[in-house]
């Protein structure tokens, strides 16, 4: 082996164990690991990836993310039966989570009981729906989203995503354990509005639902009815300025399930 040969390899495998390092960190609530210098291995948590192109809107689990119509969050939903700490050869945890927790997607049999007997689930869903081109709209602070807003957004026609920003993400309202009913979402009106008078086949929003608790069912029905609606629910919409994106969502394949946590990222 040439020296050159065996320089390239040295560096090759140093940099995929840094890269290894960064890629699988520690479990949570675990004692950092030292390295040969005694300094702990810290994970990076970002928000913002590819020098300020790439944002990541989709909430970080844990157990007090807000559940729906629940005073004491989601609770634990992830357990490590089989930990390396306790003479397994791997760590390998277990999770139990409801699909609409946190940011995740409605499919139709949400709330169509023939929907979902007929097979209309998360894995129906159109991925091209999902990814494209999409609109970031800051949405009037003092209403929830009726035919009025709607019009007064001038969505132009030819839009079809759009990420719908409120007082919820003022109010960090996904940051708070306990469920908050005066959320801001779609009336019935707006929500009809949207579906006569616009081309959007992908709805965004900032909390655990797209509708308005006083229009909790009727909303949603105007919206899946035609299934050609996708609902996006419990988008992080922070620090990011409205304006156009690329959306890429990709929810779980699960067949059989209405609803999905889905991996949201906004790039530039």
């Amino acid at each position: 082996m040439t020296p050159l040969l065996l320089l390239l390899l040295l560096c090759s495998a140093s940099a995929s164990l840094s890269h290894a390092a960064t890629a699988y960190p520690s479990i949570p609530g675990t004692t950092p690991v030292g390295v040969s210098s005694g300094a702990p291995l810290i994970p990076p948590r970002r928000e913002v990836y590819g020098d300020g192109r790439i944002f990541d809107i989709s909430h970080r689990f844990s157990p007090d993310m807000p559940a729906f119509e629940s005073a004491d969050g989601v609770g634990q939903f992830l357990w490590l039966p089989k930990s390396m700490k306790n003479g397994s050869i791997a760590n390998n945890s277990e999770m139990k989570l409801p699909t609409h927790t946190g940011t995740h997607v409605d499919a139709p049999g949400h709330v169509f009981d023939h929907y979902f007997d007929a097979g209309f689930d998360v894995d129906t869903l159109d991925l091209d729906v999902l990814n494209g081109v999409a609109l970031l709209v800051d949405v009037p602070r003092d209403k929830n989203i009726t035919a009025e807003v709607m019009e007064g957004l001038h969505i132009p026609k030819g839009v079809r995503r759009v990420l719908f920003r409120t007082l919820n993400t003022d109010r960090r309202l996904m940051f708070q354990k306990e469920f908050d009913s005066s959320y801001v979402g779609f009336m019935k009106d707006g929500a009809r509005w949207l579906v006569e008078n616009t081309d959007i086949k992908l709805i965004g929003i900032d909390y655990l639902s797209v509708a308005a608790y006083d229009d909790l069912i009727p909303s949603h029905l105007v919206l899946l009815e035609g299934r050609e609606i996708i609902l996006v629910e419990g988008l992080k919409l922070d620090d990011i300025q409205p304006g156009i994106y690329y959306v890429h969502c990709l929810p779980l394949r699960l067949p059989g399930a209405e609803g999905s946590p889905i991996r949201c990222i906004l790039i530039k």
